[in-house]
């Protein structure tokens, strides 16, 4: 078992295990507050998001939410990160859950808006991903000079990946393997 898979599954069991310690205990709630709220728990991130009382932390939670398959949690607490903090990982994620269908449909352009909007708050991540987009024609126009010039970008930031596909003469089979035989069914792609 991978070390990634061992820590899915490890999340997976602990958000099970806090749902059910917060079942067993009992929340109050008065004047002052919340007796016993629920912490370190997927529910109370979700619950703090819904009162504007969140914390950026909280939202790394969302990527373990996915993995565990919990789609429509996950896609919550990262709208929540860019809602409440401008967050280009938030954008990022989101990005990737449009593009793979999670919590909705599949969504190419979708996926290449958040990337774009990333990029545009100065994740090197972003700029990779939207620089790829612009490259292929996923989700947007096909416009290589643009996505030339987006990579460039991330490489200068320190992204390797961008670096890599550089040095290999932006040979996209060099980042993405088979990526591009993929069947595209949006109208912007080719």
């Amino acid at each position: 078992m991978t070390l990634k898979r061992s820590m899915e599954i490890s999340f997976a069991m602990l958000f099970a295990a806090g749902a059910a310690c917060a079942e067993s205990r009992e929340m109050t709630s008065d004047e002052f507050g919340t007796h016993n709220p629920e912490e370190l728990t997927l529910h109370g991130a979700l619950e703090r998001l819904e009162h504007g009382e969140s914390h950026p932390m909280e939202y790394a939670m969302g990527y373990f939410a996915a993995k565990a398959g919990l789609h429509d949690e996950a896609k919550r607490l990262f709208e929540g990160s860019v809602d409440e903090f401008a967050s280009p990982q938030g954008m990022t994620w989101l990005s990737w859950m449009a593009d793979n269908g999670l919590a909705g449909p599949e969504d190419p352009a979708a996926a290449a808006e958040w990337d774009r909007r990333a990029a545009e708050a100065g994740s090197e991540v972003g700029m990779f991903n939207h620089g790829l987009n612009l490259l292929r024609g996923r989700g947007v126009a096909r416009n290589e000079k643009e996505g030339r010039k987006m990579i460039e970008s991330a490489a200068a930031m320190g992204q390797p990946r961008a670096q890599h596909l550089i040095d290999n003469d932006y040979d996209l089979e060099s980042v993405t393997p088979d990526a591009d035989s993929w069947k595209y069914n949006h109208p912007l792609a080719f």
